[in-house]
């Protein structure tokens, strides 16, 4: 068996845009040329490889494919431009990290290569422990991860360790905790959650002893917004070391346990032979170990 690359293309078209519509568009072909397409590759491979739904997305079978065709763009746009070809896109590298990553050390390594290099990225945010999820997808070439364990077909370094410690406002820790974080305050102090598949919180709490369907709890989904709104009292919560050191030295914040929570971070990326996603690797892991604990 054989995957056609351009049948594989539009069907990466058509989870890409959401419809067969766009997916024409972008292609430059009728909507009945791309869904002949796609019945095309599905009678090759023998299996539906896309849920014709609003918006359209890829079954497991399909997404396995969109994963080969974004692999096959990436290498043909090195060689292209390798090859000194005119008119030849940028290359494009699509990466899931985590909020805390994002507010913090991620971004400049992708800066340095976007000037060196004119690599483009396309981001997008996931909790660390469901990035792999994007990458088993094909929607990513590359995640920062919590997870060890390497998505068939991708290889895996470690990063580092993200410090976290509990804090809180000083104003709201003095109202609260005024002998400390004990278990009795805790099911009673309010919490912020990043969102709901936040763990952070709910786990210290659990390590406590404390039920963490008890307190009252707040969920603020944006990194730096997160960090303000617990400098501004709406409650505690794990923050990151390298984000809430300026205000705990300022006295803004305190900590509520000198023990930090040490969140491990890797590096998963598709495991093929791309010279501009293995300098990507070697400068994201070069900065977090500046930035991070050690592994």
């Amino acid at each position: 068996m054989r995957i056609d690359p351009v049948l594989a293309e539009t069907l990466a078209a058509v989870v890409d845009e959401g419809t067969f519509d766009a997916a024409a568009a972008r292609l430059r072909l009728t909507p009945s040329a791309v869904s002949q397409r796609v019945k095309s590759l599905e009678e090759q491979i023998g299996r539906v490889l896309v849920v014709r739904s609003k918006p359209a997305r890829a079954t497991d079978a399909g997404a396995a494919v969109v994963r080969y065709a974004r692999e096959l763009a990436l290498l043909e746009r090195e060689a292209l431009r390798g090859l000194g070809a005119e008119g030849t896109d940028a290359v494009r590298i699509p990466i899931a990290a985590n909020a805390d990553s994002f507010a913090t050390w991620f971004l400049p390594p992708l800066v340095r290569l976007s000037n060196e290099l004119g690599v483009r990225f396309d981001l997008y945010r996931d909790d660390q422990d469901y990035t792999t999820e994007r990458l088993a997808s094909g929607d990513v070439s590359a995640v920062v991860t919590s997870s060890p364990f390497p998505v068939a077909g991708c290889s895996v370094r470690p990063l580092g360790r993200m410090p976290y410690f509990a804090v809180a406002a000083r104003g709201f820790a003095d109202r609260w905790f005024p002998e400390g974080p004990t278990r009795e305050t805790l099911e009673r102090a309010p919490f912020v959650d990043f969102d709901r598949r936040d763990r952070l919180q709910r786990d210290w709490l659990e390590a406590r002893g404390v039920d963490p369907t008890r307190p009252p709890w707040s969920s603020v989904p944006a990194a730096f917004d997160f960090v303000r709104a617990v400098e501004l009292g709406l409650g505690w919560a794990l923050a990151p070391e390298l984000q809430a050191r300026d205000a705990l030295a300022d006295g803004v914040l305190v900590r509520l346990d000198e023990t930090p929570v040490h969140v491990p971070l890797f590096w998963q990326q598709w495991n093929i032979a791309s010279p501009t996603l293995d300098r990507v690797a070697a400068e994201v892991a070069a900065e977090a170990r500046r930035a991070l604990d050690p592994a």
